[in-house]
């Protein structure tokens, strides 16, 4: 709702067929315990009557549909920590092929149940820095011990370019080129090398015709372990001679696993439109070798043309996304 306020948009008054809603959803049943548990008891009529509905991913899609009346393409992304910039991928297919004249398209997820973190603690993924929550999520530093999970949604409007000069839209940023692909390595690990990564950074940026020196900012996926800071900066090495000032919003957030690419695309898209690069929390001592120019401190004051949006998923998902100055 927020995204289509501000877009100047008003949903009494459009054509519902022409908008279509793609979510991102990283899991839907992991809090289902204690429906579980009344099976297991055998109080059936206990049950919420929606517990079916409720566990199908495809469901965010389909309540900001019935929410807003869009009535074009409605579907669900469920790529887990890529799902939210998948989304972004799957709205910008539908505007190309002129499916839609508006997609709203985002990513949403609330992992911090007892399933979700008690199955990530077990993976070993999760920082064990209890006494200091608001430190513990440390992304590229070298006294990093996992991520902290978060829960939140990001959604952003897209629009066909000429169906929003027509309405005089305010437009924030162009979704100028995404990159999917697949490391086909390991259910959990990304692939050391980042060879995956890199290609998906190439793709978008042949997508969207534009060069590695064309990108000024590198919104990192950043997860604070060990495993995915470190191929996500070979990656950004293999793609850029010399990588372009990065930022880490987990420190911050927290890893919202479906709802992360979303956000970080609101936040790359705030960055490129007010040319104020966000610094990097709990970043002390940068891990050596990875040699990259993350900003910490303060906001950094810069002139972009684009920047770059990663997310990288379980199961080798790569997604990448590039927003470019209107």
């Amino acid at each position: 709702r927020e995204a289509v306020a501000d877009a100047g948009l008003f949903p009494q008054e459009w054509d519902g067929t022409r908008v279509g809603v793609v979510i991102g959803v990283g899991g839907t049943a992991l809090d289902h315990t204690r429906e579980y548990t009344k099976i297991v008891e055998g109080r059936y009529s206990t049950l919420s009557p929606s517990l079916v509905a409720r566990s199908q991913p495809g469901m965010a899609a389909g309540e900001v549909s019935l929410d807003l009346g869009a009535t074009g393409p409605t579907m669900c992304t469920s790529t887990v920590c890529a799902s939210g910039t998948a989304a972004l991928g799957a709205a910008k297919l539908l505007l190309d092929a002129g499916a839609c004249d508006i997609v709203v398209a985002g990513g949403a997820d609330s992992p911090r149940c007892p399933v979700g973190s008690a199955s990530f603690w077990r993976m070993g993924a999760l920082s064990e820095r209890r006494e200091d929550p608001a430190a513990a999520s440390r992304p590229f530093d070298t006294d990093r011990d996992g991520f902290v999970l978060g829960e939140g949604a990001g959604a952003l409007v897209l629009e066909r370019s000429g169906h929003a000069r027509a309405r005089s839209a305010p437009v924030y940023a162009e979704l100028a080129g995404y990159g999917s692909t697949a490391d086909a390595h390991h259910c959990v690990a990304p692939h050391p090398d980042g060879d995956g990564a890199a290609r998906a950074m190439r793709v978008a940026l042949g997508d969207a015709d534009l060069a590695p020196g064309d990108i000024g900012h590198v919104n990192a996926h950043g997860t604070s372990t060990a495993l995915n800071d470190r191929a996500e900066a070979r990656a950004l090495r293999q793609v850029f001679a010399d990588p372009p000032p990065v930022t880490a919003n987990k420190s911050v957030f927290g890893h919202a696993i479906g709802g992360a690419g979303a956000i970080e695309a609101v936040c790359g898209v705030l960055t490129l439109h007010h040319g104020l690069i966000p610094p990097t929390a709990n970043l002390t001592r940068q891990e050596p070798g990875l040699e990259l120019d993350i900003v910490t401190g303060r906001p950094r004051s810069a002139s972009l043309h684009a920047v770059i949006t990663n997310s990288f998923g379980f199961g080798g998902h790569n997604s990448v996304a590039v927003f470019r100055r209107p």
